[in-house]
């Protein structure tokens, strides 16, 4: 459907022409005449960048009277970067438009130029929820004559934890508002937005309800917590034109992997939570404008980047939310283009690829690890084609051509072609030339096997002692539930008043924090300065094997049930 076709303004189809759009994308096809001629409230769900700031954008501007001076329409979203996007990009549509105002307020900017901003009532706020309600509270926003609410990337919102200030805001307006949400997701807390405060809402969905964008393949490799770096490199040496994000589990991922790419020579930069607001932009910046290839980020901290021509996602861990992993993957395959998101797995993880996929209802294909000698002929015919496609500034290099044709003049074409290829080349081919094979090659039994015999074990400690009463047995229990896998071997437990060690194989490490990096009581880390049993001292207990039922474990256990009748005996003094 051609925009012409939508009964817009004359002065918004102006503008959208200017921009260069023609034909709607399917969820403005569907959103754009419901929302002018209906009504009803609005879910509509879609992939993130599929065209849903234009299928509220238009419509709300169209209906916006100018002539009359209060705030109209509420746009919330989770982010400064959307939101001072989506505000932009209301200010581009609506360019031809007299004396429309449209501000956006969000936090990280000095209050006090938006006020200035504020002083004259804008028609539309674009907002991010904090600020918002900050605004509120001053008076100086008053939502109370609002027709039209939008809230766009709704699950997202509340993956941030703003669910209650949402639901203050929209306490806020009239009851009379027509509520749009939009959303690439529709989880539960949506779902209670939309009964609790939505009427007589109609559902868009573009594609599968929590499916992901339909132009990106979506493929993992299979490897060695110990070689996820070596993997990442040869992806990205495997894609010599790559534009992509690195999605890492914490900062501290982020930077370090960041940094090992930048000293390996990749153009790279980090993105995450410790950055100030300012470096922050500028690093997004920089990677908009492509000088930046590979951006290393957080979830939360790439929330807000927009970028359309983005050629790969590569997950070096999978999310633990399956959900996030459709915002991921969403960034990249946008506008009709192609995109692939790339996983980095151990082979412990499939059961996760699996429930993607049954989420997504897309097929995951697992590829080999490629290979140096793969990775060196890409590299070597994608330097051939960027040669051919060179532009040639004759004007510029004629005053050097005949020194350089005297110089070179005693090399046959065919030398002068391999002293080309070794001068842009032989970085790969020293890199790789003894190269290992990354893949998993039935490697997990030998690899358990070489356990059981021996290996390099780190001690750890974790926040919890025979004050709470702990046992061995309970702190094996305690590993099995957090991490889910019974294959971690824990041996030499010793339990302290406040803390209990143990001892855990070093490529088990990885798992095991990552496991306890998002549980709320528990938490690990080394032990810095205590020494690691020696591998022959005792044999190893699993956490699904162990037998160790000593004295220990029994004083522990009396000692646990002494301090509960001394606690119940207090609570019936107390009474």
């Amino acid at each position: 459907m051609k925009f012409e076709d939508l009964n817009l303004k004359d002065e918004i189809l102006l503008a959208v022409k200017e921009l260069g759009y023609e034909q709607t994308m399917p969820i403005q096809e569907k959103a754009i005449p419901f929302m002018l001629n209906e009504e009803n409230d609005l879910v509509a769900l879609a992939q993130t960048g599929t065209g849903k700031t234009a299928a509220f954008g238009l419509p709300v501007l169209n209906m916006i009277d100018v002539g009359e001076r209060f705030t109209q329409a509420l746009v919330l979203s989770p982010t400064r970067e959307l939101c001072i996007q989506i505000a932009n990009d209301l200010k581009s549509y609506s360019k031809n438009i007299s004396d429309m105002h449209i501000v956006p307020v969000y936090g990280g900017e000095e209050i006090r130029i938006q006020l200035r901003q504020l002083d004259k009532t804008p028609h539309i706020i674009v907002a991010t929820p904090g600020r918002l309600i900050d605004l509120l509270r001053r008076s100086k926003v008053f939502l109370d004559a609002v027709r039209f609410v939008v809230l766009d990337e709704a699950d997202e919102m509340l993956n941030m934890g703003f669910k209650d200030d949402v639901e203050q805001i929209l306490g806020s307006t009239p009851e009379s508002r027509r509520t749009m949400l939009f959303s690439a997701t529709m989880p539960k807390e949506i779902s209670e937005i939309a009964n609790n405060y939505m009427k007589n809402r109609r559902e868009i969905t573009i594609g599968h309800r929590n499916s992901g964008a339909e132009n990106v393949e979506h493929i993992y490799y299979i490897a060695q917590a110990k070689h996820r770096y070596l993997v990442l490199k040869r992806i990205v040496d495997l894609n010599p034109d790559i534009y992509g994000i690195v999605f890492c589990r914490t900062r501290q991922e982020t930077k370090d992997v960041a940094e090992k790419l930048m000293q390996d020579g990749y153009n790279a930069d980090a993105l995450h939570g410790d950055l100030s607001q300012a470096q922050r932009d500028t690093v997004m910046q920089k990677f908009r404008i492509r000088n930046v290839q590979l951006l290393v980020a957080t979830d939360v901290a790439a929330r807000g980047l927009d970028v359309n021509d983005l050629t790969h996602v590569i997950n070096y861990n999978l999310p633990d939310d399956t959900e996030v992993y459709t915002h991921r993957s969403g960034r990249t395959g946008r506008a009709n283009k192609k995109g692939i998101s790339v996983s980095i797995i151990h082979s412990k993880e499939k059961h996760k690829i699996r429930e993607i996929e049954r989420m997504l209802k897309k097929e995951f294909t697992q590829q080999q690890i490629p290979n140096g000698l793969e990775v060196c002929k890409t590299q070597l015919f994608h330097l051939i084609e960027r040669m051919q496609h060179v532009e040639i500034n004759e004007e510029r290099i004629l005053p050097y051509l005949g020194q350089i044709n005297k110089q070179l003049d005693y090399l046959s074409k065919e030398e002068l072609m391999k002293r080309f290829v070794s001068l842009e080349f032989n970085r790969f081919l020293d890199y790789y030339k003894n190269a290992e094979d990354l893949n998993i090659r039935g490697k997990d039994v030998s690899d358990r096997q070489n356990r059981k015999k021996g290996g390099e074990k780190i001690r750890w400690k974790m926040n919890v002692g025979n004050r709470e009463g702990l046992t061995p047995r309970r702190f094996l229990g305690i590993i099995n539930d957090v991490t889910n896998d019974k294959s971690i071997n824990i041996g030499n437990i010793e339990i302290t008043n406040k803390f209990t060690f143990f001892d855990v194989y070093r490529d088990q490490v990885d798992q095991l924090v990552h496991a306890f990096d998002r549980h709320k009581i528990y938490t690990v880390a080394e032990a810095k300065g205590s020494k690691s049993v020696k591998n022959d001292r005792e044999p190893q207990r699993s956490a699904r094997n162990n037998k160790y039922r000593g004295n220990e474990a029994r004083k522990n256990e009396s000692l646990w049930r002494k301090k509960g009748r001394e606690k119940r005996k207090r609570k019936e003094q107390h009474k």
